[in-house]
């Protein structure tokens, strides 16, 4: 582990609601710190946004969080949020087409499944909540990537190579752009075997009360099943709960 990190993160928890500020000389105190050791790791906390100077002379520092913290803190609201309003719709629906039934957020760099609802199949996928995954791979990453803002997309996009989870293929970038384009005309985003090989993956989009997709409705399971009439069920029907979910974030569709 890297201590300083550990050190650095543990001067955090001395803030509380009774005492919100301290000079540096009481963190490094109440820390058992070096003053020298205190003041350094203060300053990448301060660097960061993780804490915020509010003096700053001869008579000393003082220091109190910052909002980098409240913006952190905005982001676990958030899933947690999602997470309750959305599982009650993931079980009806899991329920009613007996797939794996996920939600996906955009997490910095890569997707992470923030919940899951299993299937009653004898044969069915092994995911995880808390599973990250690049978001050009797998339905539920590319329709975020789809209809994330244009700069971080191409931040992503724009990375060295971007390679296939099973089988390490280079993938085409060009394609990648058509697809996401797609994606984003057509409201939802279709993947074959790209997580796990003989699967296939259908997500649709949640949105907030301000009309930003803030996370991935996604059913999962054996190729097999989605084929034919029961592909155009399962659309329909995720489609369906995803409205739902998006209506219980606050979000209200334009009416045509």
């Amino acid at each position: 582990m890297n201590q300083s990190v550990i050190k650095a993160l543990k001067l955090l928890d001395l803030f509380t609601e009774e005492i919100q500020e301290f000079s540096l000389r009481e963190i490094a105190m109440r820390s058992d710190l070096p003053k020298p050791t205190a003041y350094r790791l203060l300053t990448s906390l301060v660097e960061c946004g993780f804490l915020q100077k509010t003096r700053d002379n001869e008579q000393g520092s003082s220091y109190r969080l910052g909002l980098k913290l409240l913006e952190l803190g905005n982001l676990v609201s958030n899933q947690l949020e999602i997470r309750e309003i959305a599982l009650p719709y993931m079980g009806d629906l899991a329920q009613d087409i007996n797939e794996v039934i996920h939600i996906v957020v955009a997490n910095q760099n890569e997707a992470t499944y923030i919940e899951k609802v299993d299937s009653t199949r004898a044969i069915r996928l092994y995911t995880r909540i808390g599973k990250s995954s690049p978001f050009y791979i797998g339905s539920g990453p590319k329709l975020l990537l789809a209809f994330m803002e244009k700069d971080r997309q191409e931040r992503i996009i724009g990375q060295d190579e971007l390679y296939t989870m099973e089988d390490h293929r280079i993938i085409d970038k060009v394609v990648l752009k058509k697809e996401l384009k797609r994606i984003k005309q057509e409201g939802y985003a279709y993947s074959i075997g790209e997580q796990d090989l003989e699967t296939t993956g259908i997500s649709y989009p949640l949105y907030d009360y301000s009309g930003k997709v803030i996370a991935a409705l996604t059913v999962s399971g054996l190729s097999s099943h989605f084929e034919g009439e029961n592909l155009q069920v399962i659309r329909q029907k995720t489609q369906i709960t995803a409205e739902k979910i998006s209506e219980k974030l606050g979000y209200q569709a334009i009416k045509v």
